[in-house]
C-alpha cells in the first residue's frame, strides 16, 4: 500500500471529506486544509509528497500558493495537482505554466483524482531518478536537483516550464523534438497547450540564455533541438 502523504487544500468540506476518503482508501495519508494560509504552513512543517488544490480560497488562492511554493528550492519539487471548478482552457494553462503538474476540473470523478495522484507521483519518482548528473554543455551547466542553471559561470532565473524545456532538450543534445513531444515530456499527454505555448517559452530561454540561447535551435516544420556546438 501506499504511503505517501498528500495535502488537501479546499474550502468546501464535503469536497475535502470526499478525497479524504478516496485517497485514504488508497493508502495514502492525507492531511486537510480550507485555507492557503494553513497550507503554507503545513507544507513547511510536513513536507508532502503531492498537493492537491483548489483555485479559488480565501486569502491566499491556489495559483498564488502555487507560485509561492515553486518559487522556492525547498519545496519546488512537491507536486500539485490543482482540483477546480474554472475549466476554462486558459484557467487550465495558466495553473500549468505556474507550475502545476496537472489540473482536475469539478466536478470530477473519485477515481479519476485518484489515477491522478498516482500517475503523478508515479512521474515525479521516475524525474527525481534522472536528477542525479549535473548537465555541462561548452559554458552552460545544469544541475536537474537543484534546478540551477549557470550560462558563463553566471546564474540564470528561469521558470519552472523555461527549466523543464531546457533540461529535456539538454539531455538530447542534436536530437530533434516536435512541440507535442515536448508538451508531453514536460506535463504528460491530454493538456490543452498549444504549439504557440511552447514557442513562446523557447523565445524567453533564448532571451535569458543571452548568448547561448543560439544553442537551441529551430527545424523548421519540425520542432527544436539543442546543439551544444558554435
Amino acid at each position: 500500500m501506499a504511503k505517501e502523504k498528500v495535502l488537501v487544500v479546499d474550502d468546501e468540506e464535503d469536497i475535502l471529506e470526499l478525497v479524504r476518503y478516496n485517497l485514504q482508501r488508497d493508502g495514502y495519508v492525507i492531511t486537510c486544509t480550507s485555507s492557503g494560509e494553513k497550507a503554507l504552513k503545513m507544507v513547511e512543517l510536513e513536507m508532502p509528497d503531492l498537493i492537491v488544490l483548489d483555485l479559488m480560497l480565501p486569502g491566499i488562492n491556489g495559483l498564488e500558493m502555487t507560485r509561492k511554493l515553486k518559487a522556492k528550492k525547498r519545496y519546488g519539487h512537491i507536486p500539485i495537482i490543482i482540483l477546480s471548478a474554472k475549466g476554462e482552457e486558459t484557467d487550465v494553462v495558466t495553473g500549468l505554466e505556474m507550475g502545476a503538474d496537472d489540473y482536475v476540473t469539478k466536478p470530477f470523478s473519485p477515481r479519476i483524482l485518484a489515477a491522478r495522484v498516482k500517475n503523478v507521483l508515479r512521474r515525479h519518482c521516475e524525474k527525481a531518478s534522472e536528477t542525479d548528473d549535473v548537465i555541462s554543455i561548452n559554458e552552460l551547466t545544469i544541475h536537474p536537483g537543484r534546478r540551477e542553471v549557470t550560462a558563463d559561470g553566471n546564474p540564470v532565473q528561469m521558470t519552472y516550464t523555461e527549466f523543464q524545456i531546457l533540461f529535456y532538450l539538454a539531455r538530447r543534445p542534436g536530437w530533434v523534438s516536435t512541440r507535442t513531444q515536448i508538451v508531453d515530456a514536460i506535463r504528460g499527454s491530454d493538456y490543452p497547450i498549444t504549439d504557440r505555448s511552447v514557442d513562446v517559452q523557447i523565445v524567453g530561454l533564448r532571451k535569458k540564455l543571452g548568448s547561448l540561447g543560439k544553442y537551441i535551435q529551430t527545424v523548421r516544420g519540425v520542432g527544436y533541438r539543442f546543439k551544444g556546438t558554435s
